[in-house]
């Protein structure tokens, strides 16, 4: 099992074409073995329509729905615990949605998915691209 980062999440489920190899053969297992999200990623892919840093062919909502309905990635909750775990997160990691993903994946003992090299280099969890 897996965790995908936001845009990972994104390109799973809208645009494959931009994952890489590695990340397309990970994305095929979750099909047999399911893979997790954090729910922030929503939220932070939302603040970037409506700040108008990135259009969708899709709104967010329906986004979701598609998710939740697939049964293939289980959407995360952002809880006290979740919270808690990113306080204790290097400092280097200052981008509280990349904390809360990291936190997600290490409660959930599961690598990331994530082309992002900062979480690669100080997130704290295993990533994978």
């Amino acid at each position: 099992m897996i965790l995908l980062d936001t845009h990972a999440l994104l390109w799973w489920a809208l645009d494959p074409g931009k994952l890489s190899t590695t990340a397309a053969t990970v994305t095929s297992r979750m099909e047999q073995d399911g893979g997790f999200a954090s729910s922030i990623s929503l939220w932070e892919l939302g603040v970037k329509v409506r700040n108008g840093t990135l259009e969708l062919p899709i709104t967010v909502d329906e986004l979701a729905r598609r998710i939740e309905r697939g049964g293939v990635v289980d959407l995360l909750p952002v809880d006290t615990t979740t919270w808690l775990r990113s306080l204790s997160l290097e400092r280097a990691l200052r981008d509280p949605a990349d904390r809360v993903i990291v936190a997600s994946a290490l409660l959930a003992e599961v690598p990331i998915l994530t082309k992002d090299r900062t979480l690669r280099e100080v997130g704290g969890a295993t990533c994978v691209w």
